[in-house]
């Protein structure tokens, strides 16, 4: 594992990236060996120490998905995914091959869909690898005439807010790289395996009750 931090100061960024878990299906090919609820998944993955890439939206390629997660905004991606989750540092991501997701405007998307190099034709398009991290960025500002022109009868989009990482393929860690855990209550920490939490470590268990009690009383993040 590397263990090269940073030592950062800004509340609004973070040394570290989660993958929540949640109920819906994946989208690819990996559906049948993805089972149960949020809950049962996180379990799956702390037993198998394997997070299973599946195909990503728009793109249609294999890949991991984190979310940058500062501690201000736990919350509410606990409640888009589930307050099921796993954290690692980026330089861990960054050295199994991950990095930041491309937000990449629509036309530009379009663009480089269609390129093809005048020197050498064998280039063209996005390569593969790229493409996993690729996501199309066509936010809600966007003049109508630029929505009608590159992301007709689409929906905007725009995931900016997630600063989402990826890696792209199955990303497998051992016990001490995890760095947090995340869990909703008292009475899920309670039931949770005990063979996890004595290989993890308890106080790598962050429960959102608690996190929520501490915003309702101290809502420092709340202004």
């Amino acid at each position: 594992m590397v263990k090269t931090m940073t030592k950062l100061t800004r509340p609004d960024f973070s040394d570290f990236v989660a993958h929540f878990t949640k109920d819906a299906q994946p989208l690819g090919k990996n559906e049948p060996q993805i089972k149960g609820d949020a809950a049962t998944r996180l379990v799956s993955i702390l037993n198998s120490k394997t997070i299973t890439a599946t195909r990503m939206p728009w793109t249609n390629r294999e890949a991991v998905a984190f979310t940058e997660c500062p501690w201000g905004s736990l919350m509410s991606h606990t409640k888009q995914y589930s307050p099921f989750g796993i954290g690692f540092t980026k330089p861990h991501l960054f050295a199994a091959g991950g990095g930041p997701a491309i937000y990449l405007r629509a036309d530009l998307h379009e663009k480089q869909g269609e390129f093809c190099h005048k020197d050498n034709p064998t280039l063209k398009g996005f390569h593969q690898d790229l493409y996993a991290f690729v996501t199309p960025f066509s936010p809600p500002y966007a003049p109508t005439e630029y929505r009608e022109t590159y992301w007709k009868d689409h929906k905007p989009i725009d995931y900016s807010h997630e600063r989402e990482w990826r890696v792209p393929h199955d990303f497998r860690f051992d016990y001490d790289g995890i760095q947090f855990v995340v869990l909703p209550s008292y009475e899920e920490m309670a039931k949770f395996p005990r063979k996890l939490k004595d290989a993890i470590g308890r106080g790598k268990f962050i429960l959102v009750d608690v996190y929520a009690q501490i915003e309702k009383l101290w809502p420092v993040h709340l202004i």
